[in-house]
């Protein structure tokens, strides 16, 4: 396989944090900022801008919202995220040899 012939990686997904929290949410009806923050191990300023470009290219959902008094910020996977989650993974599975040698 040439690299003429791979598959275009959709970049809003090509980072190890975006995608990370795409695979969460697929599998996940929902996911508080909180969880997605220990389970991909980043920072709370990371987080916050991975999701920001997620949700400005549809591909979550965000609301916002007060437990108790504490902020509360859940996170939901669009189907316009769920369909660029499958041709990602697609793409990458294009990238691998069908014949192992």
């Amino acid at each position: 396989m040439t690299p003429d012939r791979f598959a275009p990686l959709d970049p809003v997904i090509h980072s190890p944090v975006r995608l990370a929290v795409l695979s969460i949410l697929a599998s996940a009806r929902q996911a508080d900022f909180n969880y997605l923050k220990k389970t991909t191990e980043t920072t709370d300023g990371n987080l916050s801008t991975h999701l920001t470009r997620l949700e400005e290219a549809g591909y979550i959902t965000l609301k916002k919202s007060f437990q108790g008094k504490k902020p509360l910020t859940t996170c939901a996977i669009t189907e316009r995220g769920r369909s660029a989650l499958g041709r990602y993974v697609r793409a990458l599975e294009s990238y691998i040899p069908k014949k192992r040698i």
